[in-house]
């Protein structure tokens, strides 16, 4: 087996961890996790062989990418003290403490690699964390901590990586200067960022058509990150600022199309890179099994200190933390998510599972310092990398759902059905001051006012049924059957209609591109 049908194994694996993960009730990345551990103990599998720095720019950008097109700059702002806390805070927090161990544990490990250890086994992963999160029904308030955390804390965790890396590879550190390279870094990443996601913006109006705007989404993340890396920024900051530029700024209402072919789109190539990403997490098993041959007792002891502080560090920093935010929100009346009870905050710290970030910045770790030397304890630093994710993932990733049943929390189903009630009433709000707004233009027959009027009522019911009465219940109702047979009746209709035009593809003298014309007319006819 080479490389290629590997990379092919690990596709095909991402796909089916979806369906076989729901119905074992267990998440889709720890299956993934547990396929890559599979396929490295069997001996006809290769090494994985992949240069340390394309691991990053890789992976994250299209993974950062697609988490943020799930959420929103404002959900950030009203929840950026409780992000700060996790994702600046504990990481520092994290990391100063993950060093102090490991170098005290490690014979020999240097101070600065000691860093660069912490830095990148403190942030938990926001791919598996939401994954997980989003199959057990969580309160919705968690799940968006959860992904402001896992964005922020990468892009701080990440800074921090290279700044020990560089103490780690030169030979020398100096705190006024690691201290302005943290600055000039997030000010480059920003700038670059805002200015890739006003051009693309631009730049999507000039292409008009949805294929090629799809296309230059998939293009936009990779530009950021390289973009932003060799001006010496930060690629995963100035890929989340174009993200978050872009979701708040170039999305046109009436693009339907590009919308739900971008989500579409998106929705498969986050479902692979996270299969894949997940996969080379186990697959790493090679190494790690090649690098403890012979000194498991002494590798397997620093990796369970290291996965301790990791586990613990969170626990000790939630407990306080979400206290205090608790507090601070009392008081100030703030509408920021905050865990509201200590079981959301137990869920909270068990749901920290580490996972791409971490494998990606441990597989980057360079060969060589500057003076040509190996990296000092290199081998050593993955090894207990690998060991941290893998309690965290397979342990925590395991065991969390049965953690949430035991401590019982659930979403607020009643608060989503009302916020989702409200918008039912604004969206058909909407529409009957648009009907106004044409009457008032245009002389509408009473008889066309008054279905208009039906209509623009029966936007919000159909969004949400408990706006109706009972009476305008059982007519839509019954409107909604007829409708369904109509659209039944007219799908097979249109269902024959493109079997003959896909028969006329195969006769002789017929022209592809015209039939295929011809049948994606038909497809958004269907659609529609």
């Amino acid at each position: 087996m080479d490389q290629l049908a590997l990379l092919f194994i690990l596709l095909l694996g991402a796909l089916l961890s979806v369906p076989i993960g729901a119905r074992l009730g267990l998440p889709a990345p720890v299956l993934m996790t547990l396929l890559g551990i599979v396929l490295a103990l069997l001996d006809f599998v290769p090494n994985v062989d992949i240069p340390p720095e394309l691991i990053l720019p890789g992976l994250l950008p299209p993974l950062l990418y697609a988490a943020v097109r799930r959420t929103s700059w404002r959900q950030f702002a009203a929840n950026k003290r409780p992000i700060f806390l996790l994702a600046v805070a504990l990481v520092f927090v994290t990391m100063t403490c993950v060093a102090t161990v490991a170098h005290a544990v490690v014979p020999g490990l240097p101070i600065a690699a000691a860093f660069a250890l912490g830095a990148l086994v403190a942030p938990p992963d926001p791919v598996a964390a939401t994954a997980v999160a989003g199959q057990l029904g969580l309160p919705r308030r968690l799940v968006s901590i959860l992904e402001g955390e896992g964005l922020f804390n990468d892009v701080t965790a990440i800074v921090l990586y290279h700044v020990a890396i560089a103490a780690a590879v030169s030979g020398a550190f100096s705190p006024w200067d690691a201290g302005f390279d943290l600055v000039l870094s997030a000010v480059v990443a920003v700038a670059v960022g805002l200015v890739l996601g006003w051009g693309s913006n631009k730049l999507m109006s000039v292409l008009g058509d949805p294929t090629l705007q799809i296309g230059l989404t998939l293009l936009v993340p990779f530009v950021s990150y390289v973009a932003a890396d060799e001006l010496h920024g930060s690629g995963v900051l100035a890929v989340l600022t174009t993200a978050m530029f872009l979701a708040e700024y170039a999305s046109d209402a009436d693009d339907v199309m590009t919308r739900l072919g971008g989500h579409t789109v998106w929705d498969v190539v986050d479902t692979l890179v996270t299969g894949v990403a997940f996969g080379l997490i186990g697959l790493e098993l090679h190494n790690a099994v090649r690098t403890a041959s012979g000194r498991w007792p002494e590798l397997l002891g620093w990796a369970a200190a290291v996965t301790a502080v990791v586990i613990l560090v969170r626990l000790l920093w939630l407990l306080p933390a979400t206290w205090l935010t608790r507090r601070l929100h009392s008081r100030r009346d703030q509408d920021e998510d905050i865990p509201t009870t200590w079981r959301e905050t137990v869920v909270m710290w068990w749901a920290g599972m580490r996972g791409v970030a971490s494998v990606a910045l441990a597989l980057a770790i360079p060969l060589e310092t500057e003076d040509g030397s190996a990296f000092p304890h290199r081998e050593e630093i993955v090894f207990i990398a690998f060991g941290v994710i893998m309690v965290t993932l397979l342990l925590q990733g395991l065991t969390l759902p049965w953690l949430v049943g035991r401590l019982g929390v659930r979403a607020d189903t009643e608060r989503e059905q009302e916020y989702e009630r409200d918008l039912a009433v604004r969206a058909a709000g909407a529409a009957k001051r648009r009907l106004k707004e044409i009457e008032d233009v245009e002389e509408l027959p009473e008889e066309l006012s008054e279905q208009m009027l039906r209509r623009a009522y029966d936007i919000g019911v159909r969004i949400s049924p408990d706006l109706g009465d009972e009476e305008r219940k059982e007519a839509l109702e019954q409107r909604a059957r007829r409708i369904k047979r109509v659209r039944r009746i007219q799908g097979e209709m249109l269902s024959a209609a493109r079997h003959e035009i896909l028969a006329a593809r195969s006769e002789a003298g017929a022209d592809p591109e015209i039939v295929d014309r011809v049948l994606r007319h038909l497809d958004v006819r269907s659609l529609r």
